[in-house]
This record gives structure tokens, C-alpha cells and sequence, in this order.
């Protein structure tokens, strides 16, 4: 008989977030508001983390840290097992904070008052990081075909200009939940090589496909030549979720890129903490079973809220391929804010507006299943209100 993996963990029982100085909990603190909005999971971190933290707080001692030899060794098994991509030692820059490496690479490549570019919607920081470069951002819609987002090529290599000098690229995406293909990639990369413009890819969701047909490709790994002008961001901090502990990483080939990366961060970006090394540690080398329990959980949860969206009535979505956020149309409801419309009703999701799209909102659902059956149960009631 076939194991089922989610017996083996209990993403059911909610944790009790409240008076913990919970980002996603205290901003609605005093309010009768279901909290969807912010990339933070409702659930507690793997076992194996738990355990591997408290044997370090035992100890006692929380001195600076550097990169653990046998972290750098499960990271480099890790891409090469699960990405096919032989990576070096020297490769690897750590973070405290993978938004930090974002930012790092908009000031890295190019100079002040050069170009950045992304396609829209986009991960909030996407669009904040070049002008806090002092970069110039410029964007380019993602379009619909066959049903999924996909890049728009020919707008991307129009937007491209003798200023422009990075790509930052969110694959699988947030917030539409793709899965890119070898051509996509490989297309978005030659149109970006051609015009000598380097690339930042964010794949810090890579560990949560949750299509079994699907699989994440690294854009780095697909060619050499293609590693040479990318900046590849990582962190274990979505798939077990471990944000709050603040380790990221960098995979750099290329050593001018490396040197550069590493010269902008020199006296301003901090270490790791102790503890983010500790459970990335952890959670790569032990929390495989927990991660594919939380794969089969999610797929139900998305399964939910794509099954709503498809009944209701004005919202519509894509399907959620990667990721554990569901990116809601709600522009026919005409609304002034279809984020404040469903926080009126109960329910805290993400302002599309703030994605470069106004008029959606994101969904996080990775959160038991009995809080995300009340959040869509509210929703449900408030389009209600809507039609009558």
C-alpha cells in the first residue's frame, strides 16, 4: 500500500501566531481578518529544523558564523542532483535575506542611471530594488496564451535599450505560479545575451512545483555561456519555511560578476546569523519527506481555491503550477480595491497594484486547510453581496 506522506506530518493543526510580533498576524491585530497576504506559511517548520536548532541553542554560544563546510557540500549536491548543474564552491555568495540579493544585483551590474528590467506582475522588490539602485526600471506585461502567463518576447526585446543592463527574472513565478519551459528560457536568455544584458534569477520557490508534470529548470544550467552572465538567487526559506532565520544565497560563475556582486556588499550587507545556517543545514539534508508532504498539502489547498474561483462569479485565475499563491482576476467586479473590498469582508490577500497589476489580488494558501475553508467561505459571501 502506497504511503500517503501527509499523515506522516500535521499541516492541519494551526499554530497559534497570534502575540508572536507576526508580521502576516499582527498587521490585522484586533481585527476579525483571515491573514492571506504576505509568502508566509502557516505551518510549523519541519521537525528536523526544530531539532537541529534546539541542539544549538543548547550549546549556548551564537558567535559569528561562517558558511558550514557540510552546508556548502549539501548545496552543491543539491544543485547537481535536483538541477543537473555541477556548481563550485567559490560559486556560492551567502545572504541574510534573498530581497538583500535582489538589491545587490541591481547595484552590481551597470551603473547608476543604467537599465532594469522586469516583466509585470512581479514580486514587489522587483520593482522597488532598481530605483533604490539609482537604476532606471522599465517593464514589459506578461500576456496570456492558452490559458497561462508567458513571456511576451518580442515586448521584451523592444523594451531593451543600449542602457539596459539586467533582467530580473522569478522562476517558477511569483505571483502567477508558472513553471517556464527550456524555450522560454532559453529564448528570454538569447534575447538578453544578444544585447550583452546580464540576468538576476530569483528561483527561490524551485523547491514547490506542484504539477507532476512540471519541472523547474535552472536557468544557469541550461548553458555555460548563460551561467557566465547570471546572477542565480536561492534560499531554502519558502520551500521549509524558514524566512524569519534569514539565509539566502548567490550562485555567481562568472568571477567578475562574483567580484562585483561582492564589492557592493562589502560593509553594508551582514552575515548569515547562526541559526539561519543551522536549519538551511537541516532542512536541505533531512527535510526531503516533510517537503513532499507539504507538496501533496498544497496541491489540495490549490485545488480548493482554484475550485471556488471557477464558480464565483466576476474573479477568475490561471492555474497554479508552482508555488503556494493564487493570483485572482478580479477586475470585472469593478471595484475601486479589490484588496480593500475583501478585507472589509474578512480576509487579508496582497494588492495586485503593488505587483504592477491593479485590479488582482494574490492568495496565499499555504495555511491549513480549515482556516483557508473560512477565508473562501468570506470571499464567497462578499461576491454574494456583489450580485444582489
Amino acid at each position: 500500500m502506497r504511503r500517503d506522506p501527509v499523515k506522516d506530518f500535521d499541516f492541519d493543526a494551526p499554530p497559534d501566531r497570534s502575540g508572536t510580533s507576526s508580521l502576516k498576524w499582527d498587521r490585522y491585530g484586533g481585527r476579525d481578518v483571515i491573514p492571506l497576504w504576505v509568502a508566509d506559511m502557516d505551518f510549523r517548520s519541519p521537525p528536523c529544523v526544530v531539532r537541529a536548532l534546539d541542539e544549538h541553542v543548547r550549546h549556548g554560544v551564537f558567535g559569528y558564523t561562517l558558511p558550514p563546510r557540510k552546508l556548502v557540500e549539501t548545496v552543491l549536491e543539491m544543485l547537481e542532483r535536483d538541477h543537473a548543474w555541477k556548481a563550485d564552491a567559490e560559486w556560492l555568495v551567502w545572504l541574510p535575506g534573498l530581497v538583500t540579493g535582489i538589491n545587490v544585483a541591481c547595484r552590481a551590474v551597470g551603473r547608476p542611471g543604467d537599465g532594469v528590467l522586469t516583466s509585470v506582475p512581479a514580486y514587489p522588490p522587483f520593482l522597488s530594488a532598481p530605483v533604490f539602485s539609482n537604476r532606471a526600471l522599465s517593464t514589459v506585461n506578461h500576456v496570456l496564451q492558452d490559458g497561462r502567463y508567458a513571456f511576451d518576447f518580442d515586448a521584451v526585446e523592444k523594451e531593451i535599450t543600449r542602457r539596459t543592463r539586467l533582467f530580473v527574472l522569478c522562476s517558477p513565478h511569483n505571483p502567477t505560479g508558472r513553471v517556464y519551459t527550456r524555450d522560454e528560457l532559453l529564448e528570454l536568455a538569447r534575447i538578453c545575451l544578444a544585447s550583452g544584458v546580464a540576468i538576476c534569477s530569483d528561483e527561490i520557490h524551485c523547491g514547490l512545483v506542484l504539477d507532476e508534470g512540471a519541472r523547474h529548470l535552472s536557468l544557469a544550467s541550461l548553458d555555460p555561456e548563460i551561467a557566465r552572465h547570471t546572477i542565480t538567487l536561492l534560499a531554502p526559506s519558502k520551500t521549509f519555511n524558514l524566512p524569519g532565520l534569514g539565509c539566502s544565497f548567490a550562485v555567481i560563475p562568472e568571477a567578475g560578476l562574483r567580484k562585483a556582486f561582492l564589492a557592493v556588499m562589502r560593509g553594508i550587507v551582514p552575515h548569515v546569523n547562526a541559526l539561519g545556517y543551522t536549519a538551511a543545514l537541516a532542512a536541505y539534508r533531512e527535510g526531503e519527506d516533510w517537503r513532499q508532504a507539504l507538496i501533496s498539502y498544497l496541491q489540495g489547498n490549490r485545488d480548493l481555491v482554484e475550485g471556488f474561483v471557477s464558480r464565483a462569479k466576476g474573479i477568475s485565475m490561471t492555474h497554479v503550477e508552482a508555488t503556494y499563491l493564487a493570483w485572482i482576476d478580479c477586475r470585472e467586479l469593478g471595484l475601486a480595491c479589490a484588496c480593500d473590498f475583501f478585507e472589509e469582508h474578512g480576509v487579508g490577500l496582497s494588492n495586485g497594484a503593488d505587483f504592477g497589476a491593479p485590479g488582482f489580488v494574490r492568495l496565499n494558501f499555504g495555511c491549513p486547510r480549515g482556516v483557508l475553508d473560512r477565508a473562501l467561505v468570506r470571499m464567497g459571501d462578499a461576491l454574494e453581496k456583489i450580485g444582489k
